[in-house]
């Protein structure tokens, strides 16, 4: 899994797609700061997820941006995505690999280093901790402090996605610690994604 620095950006979808989403998505993606997508709709159908799913795979093709699915990879796979991202509730990665192959498998570590531990074992190609402020997006249940950053960096080489309640305001102070990806969802949908992709852009070079 390559590490682009320019593109630090995880991108999360928010989580109601609107008419004026995928006009957003075009504009946020063309800014050059996102690696990923991930397709998180929980109180979406199947076939509506399948239908959304493939018309943003299109634009993420368009702009280089890997598209990940989360929690299932059935439809990562029925779809063509690139990869998909697990909860610790969902599948386990021996299973998702089954399914999905050598595509990028991701996990959800919270704010454990045992669980960290558990997923490079089981050959995860990216790991997701966090929250590290509080979310709108989802309920936050476990807070993690900056030093996991340092110390999962030490421990293992994978990709380091951090997650939880990030924004254009306060993801400098984490980019101090090195992480290679911010995961971001409510910090660009939340607010006029136009306007704060380009705050992000500009304070990135501060």
């Amino acid at each position: 899994m390559r590490v682009d620095k320019k593109r630090f950006i995880y991108l999360i979808s928010p989580n109601k797609i609107k008419k004026s989403f995928y006009t957003n998505l075009k504009i946020v993606l063309s800014s050059n700061l996102v690696s990923f997508f991930q397709l998180r709709l929980k109180k979406y159908s199947l076939i509506e997820r399948e239908k959304i799913g493939i018309k943003i795979k299109k634009i993420c093709k368009e702009y280089n941006v890997k598209l990940i699915v989360n929690d299932d990879p059935n439809l990562a796979k029925k779809i063509g995505a690139d990869g998909c991202h697990l909860g610790q509730n969902d599948v386990n990665i021996q299973r998702a690999r089954k399914i999905l192959g050598k595509k990028t498998i991701g996990i959800t570590c919270h704010n454990s280093k045992k669980l960290i531990r558990h997923a490079v074992e089981d050959g995860a190609n990216y790991i997701a901790i966090g929250a590290f402020f509080k979310s709108k997006t989802k309920k936050v249940n476990y807070i993690a402090e900056p030093s996991l950053i340092s110390w999962a960096k030490r421990f293992t080489k994978l990709p380091l996605v951090i997650i939880g309640g990030i924004t254009n305001k306060n993801f400098r102070k984490l980019l101090l610690h090195k992480p290679d990806f911010l995961a971001i969802s409510g910090g660009i949908w939340g607010e006029k994604p136009t306007r704060v992709i380009e705050e992000f852009y500009e304070n990135k070079r501060k």
